[in-house]
């Protein structure tokens, strides 16, 4: 008779920090986030400097996608595939390889310059490879073909990381495709996945109040909104420039913003925990209408979008999966405490005085210190708060 993932949870007996992949890898992803501000913050100021072949603005980049980034990928994904397939979930020595292969690939990174820049090439691009045939191989043997397009999507990211390490090598200057196909990449792990998630959970804290206009389900526009996020992500990768990506971009923008509509999130004011998923996929919708804007015009920079895409999108809404999983994983409920709150307003924060920094140019040195001092204390909150419940045990029963 085949374990079950619960069966299996209950007879673990190893450190709890090593039962499922959440515990270390959100832990990680918070611990990196803020300290990779800090170093970022102080190297722009010319207080310090990292032995780093990456230049302080690639390195932070770097570092917040293949770092911050894959670390709460992993952590989402090691936990959820187990209820996918139906199998025992990553744990014990191997999920602590994993993470030590993880926490070598930033080392390396951060010290390239002087370990030599093929050696950290290899260190880093090895996690990335590592957890996408690890997620591969048990997709496949779970037979969860829906889910195969997931790990897909982590395979671009190690392409994306390679390309990036090549143009430091000097084989090809294809560093800002490479940080682009990232972006684009993780956008599409957040409408795929978040587009699952968001109105699932928001049905469900709906129904539970007695509501019954509930979230549309998955239909055309939701396809659309896939389809034109794929194109729109290609398209900005590829060919950063011009009308024609300009005008896939605000379709995608369209598209999103109305899917995220019908999902009903102005009847869930009440509840941080579920209005904050609805907060970070709105942060696409904005980013393609700010990259829009870029296109088609002369009024934006092309960062403004990438900020919302990446402190707004990705950084909004990991700490939101990071937030609820982890309280629904160690037997707490599921509502958002002050803590949890300051969280995400700390987090909006920063996205929004990030994005807003450069039309503001006779502070923008100032406002991009203080997004990232409301980054800095969002991690930190984090960690204080749900570290100890990452490091410990479960209170389920059983």
């Amino acid at each position: 008779m085949r374990n079950t993932t619960a069966s299996g949870s209950r007879r673990y007996a190893g450190p709890a920090i090593l039962e499922r992949g959440f515990r270390p890898f959100f832990l990680a992803a918070g611990l990196w986030a803020a300290l990779t501000v800090v170093l970022w913050l102080a190297m722009i100021a010319g207080v310090f400097t990292l032995p780093s072949a990456l230049g302080p603005v690639d390195w932070h980049a770097h570092e917040m996608l293949f770092g911050y980034g894959a670390s709460a990928t992993a952590g989402f994904l090691l936990t959820a595939i187990p209820n996918w397939t139906g199998r025992l979930p990553v744990r014990g020595w191997r999920l602590a390889l994993l993470v030590g292969v993880w926490a070598a690939g930033r080392l390396a990174v951060a010290t390239s310059a002087s370990i030599g820049l093929e050696v950290a090439a290899a260190i880093d691009v090895a996690f990335l490879l590592v957890f996408w045939a690890t997620i591969l191989r048990e997709i496949l043997a779970g037979r969860n073909w829906r889910n195969l397009i997931v790990a897909g999507l982590v395979g671009f990211l190690v392409v994306s990381n390679i390309l990036i390490h090549l143009e430091y090598l000097g084989v090809a200057e294809s560093a800002a495709l490479g940080f682009r196909l990232a972006i684009a990449d993780m956008l599409l792990l957040i409408t795929l996945i978040g587009g699952r998630i968001v109105p699932s959970f928001t049905r469900n804290w709906l129904a539970k109040g007695g509501e019954t206009v509930l979230p549309s389900p998955f239909g055309r526009l939701d396809r659309l909104a896939l389809a034109t996020s794929l194109a729109a992500g290609l398209l900005w990768a590829f060919l950063p420039e011009g009308v024609l990506t300009g005008v896939v971009v605000l379709f995608a923008a369209l598209s999103n913003g109305l899917r995220l509509a019908r999902w009903r999130g102005h009847k869930t004011v009440a509840e941080p925990l579920v209005w904050i998923l609805h907060l970070g996929y709105g942060w696409i919708a904005a980013g393609f209408t700010l990259l829009a804007v870029s296109l088609l015009t002369s009024a934006l920079p092309q960062t403004a979008a990438i900020h919302a895409f990446t402190i707004g999108a990705v950084g909004t809404m990991t700490l939101a999966v990071m937030t609820r999983a982890t309280l629904g994983h160690t037997g707490r409920t599921l509502t958002a405490g002050p803590w949890t709150t300051a969280i995400y307003v700390l987090v909006t924060a920063s996205g929004l005085l990030r994005v807003v920094s450069p039309i503001l140019a006779d502070v923008e040195t100032a406002v991009v210190a203080l997004a990232g001092l409301c980054w800095i204390a969002a991690f930190g909150v984090f960690v204080a708060f749900y570290g100890p419940l990452l490091a410990g045990g479960s209170t389920r029963p059983g």
